[in-house]
């Protein structure tokens, strides 16, 4: 019995510690907000496409807004040619949230005419009157990310539910590739039967954060 009583208290004593192994509160919301950091800020492909005559110079604008909503995150995206930086062909909010254990990048569309949000990543009064449920979720588009080992993301929609009529496609498909100074992303247009119908053909483009937006915190 003596025994049985000393071995019990020595499991108890050196077992590991079951708790410590759970991840610390907040790690979620620490997650959220390193994503939504990497996500911002101001990128050029420029570099990318005075290397390779395949890839346009095309700017990307990702800017936090909505920040008054706790726990939220939400960045107002617009993506221009270079020729044509008052006239971007993409505009998009994106909402960063926790899902199913890893961040996921929700994508939403603009209300009315687009274009009139134009330069808001500049001048935030532009967005004034525009709330959340102004917004239209594109079903099927969301971006999973996975966190890997050296602090990067990867990420990508899932199968072929995200819908889009562009150029005779039937879904869309987007990859991206998150870094602390950069984005790799990827977006493609396929028909009916797989064949692609619209985006880069050679492979992904590579936006490098402006050094200015890479310094801020």
């Amino acid at each position: 019995m003596r025994f049985f009583l000393l071995l019990s208290f020595l499991i108890i004593a050196f077992a590991p510690n079951i708790h410590a192994a759970l991840p610390p509160v907040g790690t979620e919301q620490d997650e959220l907000l390193r994503v939504v950091e990497f996500l911002s800020g101001s990128f050029s492909s420029k570099e990318q496409s005075e290397k390779d005559s395949a890839f346009f110079e095309v700017h990307l604008t990702m800017t936090p807004i909505w920040q008054e909503r706790t726990g939220e995150h939400w960045l107002y995206v617009e993506q221009a040619m270079a020729t044509a930086l008052d006239k971007p062909y993409r505009q998009r909010i994106y909402r960063v949230v926790w899902k199913e254990n890893t961040p996921v990048s929700l994508v939403y569309t603009l209300p009315d005419n687009p274009l009139k949000y134009a330069g808001a990543s500049k001048n935030s009064t532009l967005l004034a009157g525009l709330k959340p449920e102004n917004l239209t979720e594109r079903d099927g588009c969301a971006i999973v990310l996975k966190k890997l080992p050296d602090g990067s993301y990867q990420g990508a929609t899932q199968g072929t539910g995200c819908k889009s009529d562009l150029r005779g496609a039937s879904y869309a498909t987007s990859e991206v590739f998150l870094t602390s100074n950069s984005l790799t992303s990827w977006d493609r247009g396929f028909n009916a039967e797989g064949k692609q119908v619209w985006g880069a053909v050679k492979g992904a483009y590579i936006f490098k954060k402006n050094v200015l937006s890479a310094g801020k915190k």
